[in-house]
């Protein structure tokens, strides 16, 4: 069938952003719900689109969900408590959203009748691994209940898969690039920020390696999920990265590709030692898909919009880091 309509849960998010514009101009009705907390003029142009329905919600408002479920052919389930020290400062509250009321869409996505259910998880799924090939077959071992809970997701998703309900799992690398909803505490990001900001880049350890992924590349993705014919998609997993780095080789190459010879980049110890490298191969070839922007054009980008005052008090607005947002919003 035709997707014409999708639900995108945090579609005003730093992923959603880049997301809502794309299927917009790929002619599908989007319905983003999301609490609009980081702003709620998120989509520029795009705000006023015909196409475009804005819902300022809770994804754990059953009714809400309900309600907007009718009518939706495809569901893109975005929303979640992102990352970990945000997930740890109440996690009985990012419980309630990350697992509990995913469980509750998934269940009431598929009494609706909504055909398609694209599930954004994490490649930290994995934990660490001495493998250098991090593959969708391994175990999972998660560290930290935000990766333990979205783990615990894919399950209870992928439990709900059936012929008229066509579920697949997303566990992407790390993102990276501009967005209007911009986000400072992803790697590239940060470490970019710092060297235009301080002229100085802040390393903890380095050797830990980090999967990358482009945002343009994510956003391509959810778009294709929606046309992929169901049996090569129906109950799948995919990693979707595509650059593995440790932390001090994008520390080099955030230096190299701004082009400042004095920029400092500063070393020191750490105990976090959390280290993910995934493979991709599969979902290229199962569904030739393969990542067309690279780690260095997510440093331009981001170097262009701060030059072009896009990325306004980097260091001091906690809209660009979830944990500061968090923290203002659970008065910690």
């Amino acid at each position: 069938m035709e997707i014409k309509q999708v639900l995108v849960t945090g579609g005003a998010g730093y992923v959603g952003a880049v997301l809502v514009p794309i299927l917009l101009n790929n002619g599908v009705n989007v319905k983003v719900i999301d609490w609009y907390i980081f702003g709620d003029k998120i989509f520029g142009k795009y705000d006023h689109h015909p196409g475009l329905k804005q819902i300022k919600g809770d994804i754990r408002d059953g009714k809400l969900m309900d309600r907007e479920l009718d009518g939706t052919d495809a569901v893109i389930h975005l929303a979640c408590i992102s990352n970990d020290p945000s997930y740890e400062l109440d996690r009985n509250f990012g419980k309630s959203i990350n697992y509990d009321a995913t469980r509750q869409l998934t269940d009431l996505a598929k009494k609706r009748g909504v055909a398609r259910f694209i599930y954004a998880s994490t490649s930290s799924v994995y934990g660490i691994k001495k493998e250098a090939e991090v593959t969708e077959n391994l175990s999972l071992e998660p560290l930290t209940d935000y990766s333990k809970y979205k783990m615990l997701s894919e399950q209870y998703i992928l439990g709900q898969q059936s012929d008229d309900f066509t579920v697949v799992v997303i566990r992407p690398a790390t993102i990276c690039g501009y967005s209007p909803r911009m986000r400072l505490d992803l790697t590239v990001n940060m470490l970019t920020v710092q060297a235009l900001t301080r002229k100085k880049i802040s390393v903890f350890g380095g050797k830990q390696y980090r999967p990358n992924i482009h945002i343009k590349d994510m956003a391509e993705l959810y778009l294709k999920t929606l046309k992929y014919p169901k049996e090569k998609i129906s109950g799948k997993i995919y990693n979707v990265g595509y650059q593995n780095y440790t932390i001090l080789e994008i520390a080099d190459m955030v230096k190299k590709v701004i082009g400042d010879p004095q920029i400092e980049i500063a070393v020191s110890p750490t105990n976090d030692n959390r280290s993910y490298r995934i493979a991709s191969g599969k979902i290229k070839e199962e569904l030739g898909f393969v990542p067309k922007h690279t780690v260095a054009e997510a440093i331009i980008d981001i170097k262009k919009a701060f030059r072009a005052g896009k990325i306004a008090s980097p260091e001091s607005d906690s809209r660009y880091y979830n944990i500061k947002k968090m923290k203002e919003i659970l008065g910690k």
